[in-house]
């Protein structure tokens, strides 16, 4: 028998932050071919749902759990945004300065980096890209208080819902 062994020194891995935001513009097809940095993101908190077993019986015993389809949604926050997120943010800007809200909204492309460390390189031992497809965004409130001796940034927030993509040999998903 193999003896297991845990905690071994370089093998204590952990994930940590969120960085390197990339908002993809689709192109008439619905490909996304641009990319445009998204500075400022602060927080992704990725929400799954679904895949809840669906019990099936058969000569009176537990024959089978089904799972149900999963889905993927997000919350995304940012001090900031890139002007060409407008458009997906449900804002046309028909001439400078000025923008027209609840305007339908359109689907969007994301990607953010988290970071991967271990007990011996720290933080900087590897990184994960996380790429969301077919992604629509609904607004969250935005608060605005007068500046006193302890600024803040007011923190955007948008929570995400997505459409399922296919992929070559695998089940269509949003998230890669």
């Amino acid at each position: 028998m193999t003896k297991l062994m845990w905690d071994k020194v370089g093998e204590r891995f952990f994930e940590t932050g969120v960085d390197q935001g990339v908002l993809y513009l689709p192109d008439s097809a619905g490909n996304y071919v641009n990319g445009v940095a998204w500075n400022g993101l602060t927080n992704v908190t990725e929400s799954p749902s679904g895949a809840e077993p669906n019990a099936q019986y058969a000569d009176n015993i537990k024959y089978l759990n089904l799972f149900s389809a999963e889905d993927f949604a997000a919350t995304l926050e940012a001090f900031t945004y890139p002007d060409e997120f407008q458009q997906f943010d449900g804002l046309a800007v028909p001439t400078p300065g000025v923008a027209v809200g609840q305007q339908p909204r359109k689907t969007f492309g994301l990607s953010y980096r988290t970071k991967i460390g271990n007990d011996l390189e720290g933080d900087d031992f590897a990184y994960k890209r996380h790429l969301v497809y077919g992604c629509k965004a609904s607004p969250s409130e935005k608060a605005y208080g007068t500046t006193n001796d302890s600024p803040e940034p007011i923190n955007f927030s948008w929570s995400l819902t997505t459409d399922l993509q296919p992929v070559t040999g695998h089940k269509p998903t949003a998230i890669v």
